[in-house]
């Protein structure tokens, strides 16, 4: 796009030095990867005056179309060259200058800039966290009705305005028409006060209009849920897939049948994802209505619900247990801080019944006794060892659980749901830390475990690290940066030694490899058979000594029982010398199979197919080529390109197969592993469940 040219040419202009570094990096960094995003970050380093005249040069480039900028303060020689790039520049799709700490004059010469240039391309402003105040807003707004193909991103976050820069700003969305088909992304929050009364019908009475938004947040404006769920049921129901209204009112005056705006918003959306209402203070009878409208969609799945922190206490539990189970679309749902305490087991248990969650927070709602503490803790262990629990994913963070923990981290050992786990923020010590590795030396299930602000030393850290050296599947431990900066501060060499044994284990554990070690699969078998085991062989030896005591009888029917009896016990010592083999079986390794040969047929396949995609787009480049004979005239050098053309092919041919053999060959064996080993461990336990039984 002749950016360095540009560059040069405006260095030598204003008689300043040309740093070659800016050009190195425009023509390799960001050409090689393709990025058409100018990042000021990446130039943070250089003098104010070289950061500006690289933002001059975009003024007369083709080839970026982004410009961005984040925490990081920009002086009025780089905003001067900004507001220069605004109003020339017919590339600039894209502007982000976030916390960059501009004024209200700022924004107000960015609508002069807008005005100066009918033509612009921008469709993207985001300049949250600056202090822009009404003044700002209000000059910029103005201008949006100028660009001819609207907004499609808007994001004035945190910026300090009031309800009299909303009101213009929304007067200039509703006076659109375009606005209405272009705007997707719309981001207020932080701003508060700015919804907080009647002056805010200008917002409401765009979002009733049907619309293309997608993303809508409005946190900590003082907004009232009752009256923006009307507005949002008449316009924002077929595409609206992001809603954050977190940090708001419920209501700022009493309104009839509100209940029913929100049933009937969330019941006709057929596009929601996420829906934010943390730290709103909710009403039992909007809850419910919320509930019910899920409960009534069924064209939306897999919805993330968070309504931590709206205080619902016991009769918003009350609530939950009356309608989740009818609820299907919610996949993840945040219960956390609500002061439900003493309704935990109830609510577990409610929870349990549902057949969509799969990821469940519930931090900060364990105020209780130790007895009814370990009450609640149990019930959750027996809700994620259920057989066909849903559940993936479970978060206890900051409940000051403290040796309570390790009831949950016990339970590890023979989970098999569970794929993430955030215990964060209990204060379990080292104590909690051992008993995590020992749980973590048998989990097979287990990928993601977060552990951080639980008091561990530098020996809770030790023994987790020589846990993971038995664990081949947990692939993510984010490093525990509050409990490592203690320990390292007591301990250095021992805790830089345990978290470099944590993370060579964790990339070990994400390197591809067919099957996994045969420990793995032997401990699935322990866990899974042990008990059971155990129970059965009790069984046999109590039934064997009642026939012994029962020898001296005669009498038909008794005799026919004790048979009975006796083939039980034959059958039940037989089962369980049986159970070895069949996990032999179960773990046999793919190798060799005929899945390893479909595979490589299959990479033989499309190695052919990509060569020949080759060869069939150099017949017409040998075409070309001939059109100037002499430049590759000479036998040496036609030879020279032969040669690297079949190279590169080979090279392609390779590739080819590894991909096929070594990526998705390796991900589907893995995966046909772990269903032959469920259904030889269902197997087993089925046969166990039945000897118990006639026991």
């Amino acid at each position: 796009g002749g950016f360095s040219e540009a560059y040069a040419a405006l260095c030598d202009y204003n008689g300043f030095p040309c740093k070659e570094e800016v050009q190195w990096d425009v023509d390799n960094i960001y050409h090689s990867q393709e990025c058409r995003e100018f990042n000021l970050l990446d130039f943070s380093h250089l003098d104010s005056r070289d950061v500006a005249l690289s933002v001059a040069a975009l003024s007369f480039n083709q080839w970026f179309t982004k410009l961005h900028c984040k925490d990081f303060r920009l002086n009025v020689e780089i905003t001067e060259q900004i507001l220069y790039l605004i109003s020339k520049s017919v590339h600039l799709e894209e502007l982000v200058l976030e916390n960059c700490g501009l004024k209200s004059d700022f924004a107000q010469r960015f609508g002069q800039a807008l005005e100066d240039h009918p033509s612009s391309a921008l469709h993207t402003i985001n300049l949250a966290n600056n202090h822009l105040e009404d003044r700002g807003i209000i000059a910029f707004s103005h201008q949006f009705r100028k660009l001819k193909d609207g907004l499609q991103h808007l994001n004035l976050s945190k910026t300090s305005i009031s309800t009299k820069g909303l009101n213009v700003l929304c007067q200039s969305l509703v006076g659109s028409d375009v606005f209405v088909r272009s705007l997707h992304h719309l981001d207020l929050s932080g701003n508060p006060g700015i919804l907080n009364g009647e002056d805010s019908n200008n917002l409401y009475g765009f979002l009733s209009r049907p619309n293309s938004l997608v993303y809508l947040d409005l946190s900590g404006t003082d907004c009232a849920v009752d009256a923006l769920f009307g507005a949002l049921f008449h316009g924002c129901c077929s595409k609206l897939a992001y809603l954050n209204v977190a940090k708001n009112v419920y209501s700022h005056k009493k309104m009839k049948d509100v209940s029913l705006a929100i049933k009937s918003f969330f019941r006709n959306s057929t596009a929601l994802k996420h829906i934010g209402l943390s730290g709103t203070k909710l009403p039992p009878e909007a809850l419910r209505a919320l509930l019910q409208g899920l409960a009534c969609n069924t064209l939306i799945t897999e919805v993330q619900l968070d309504i931590s922190n709206c205080e619902l206490k016991s009769e918003g539990a009350q609530v939950i247990q009356d309608h989740i189970f009818d609820v299907s679309a919610i996949s993840s749902l945040d219960l956390s801080d609500n002061g439900f305490d003493s309704d935990m087991v109830t609510l577990v248990l409610s929870i349990g019944r549902s057949k969509s969650i799969q990821h469940i927070s519930l931090g900060k709602n364990f105020n209780l006794k130790s007895k009814a503490l370990a009450d609640v803790l149990h019930r959750i262990v027996q809700l994620i060892q259920e057989e066909e629990c849903p559940l993936r994913s479970l978060s206890v963070t900051d409940s000051r659980l403290k040796s309570g923990t390790t009831i949950l981290v016990n339970a590890l050992g023979s989970n098999t749901s569970l794929t993430k786990l955030d215990i964060s923020g209990n204060a379990m010590g080292d104590t909690g830390a051992k008993m995590l590795a020992k749980a973590l030396q048998v989990n097979t299930k287990l990928s993601t475990v977060i552990w951080d602000r639980n008091n561990t030393t530098a020996n809770g850290f030790l023994d987790v690290a020589h846990a993971l050296e038995k664990n081949y599947t947990l692939k993510s431990m984010p490093i525990p940066m509050c409990d490592v900066a203690h320990a390292y501060r007591s301990n250095p060499e021992k805790t830089e030694e345990a978290l470099h044994k944590i993370q060579s284990f964790l990339l070990r554990n994400n390197q591809r490899q067919i099957n996994f070690p045969e420990q793995v699969f032997k401990l699935q078998q322990g866990i899974a058979t042990d008990s059971s085991k155990e129970v059965v062989s009790k069984m046999c030896v109590e039934v064997q000594e009642r026939l012994d005591s029962l020898s001296n009888f005669h009498g038909k029917e008794m005799k026919e029982d004790m048979l009975f009896a006796e083939e039980v016990v034959k059958d039940a010592k037989t089962s369980i010398s049986l159970i070895p083999a069949l996990y032999k079986l179960g773990t046999t390794p793919c190798k060799g199979s005929t899945l390893q040969h479909r595979l490589g047929f299959m990479a033989e396949e499309l190695s052919q197919a990509v060569i020949k995609e080759i060869e069939t787009l150099l017949q017409p480049v040998w075409e070309y080529v001939q059109i100037c004979p002499g430049v590759i005239r000479e036998d040496e050098i036609r030879d020279q390109l032969t040669d690297t053309i079949v190279d590169k092919m080979a090279l392609l041919k390779n590739f080819t197969r590894s991909v096929i053999i070594e990526q998705a060959g390796v991900d589907i064996v893995n995966k046909l592993s772990d269903v032959k080993l469920l259904i030889i461990t269902t197997l087993t336990q089925s046969i166990m469940d039945k000897i118990i039984e006639d026991l």
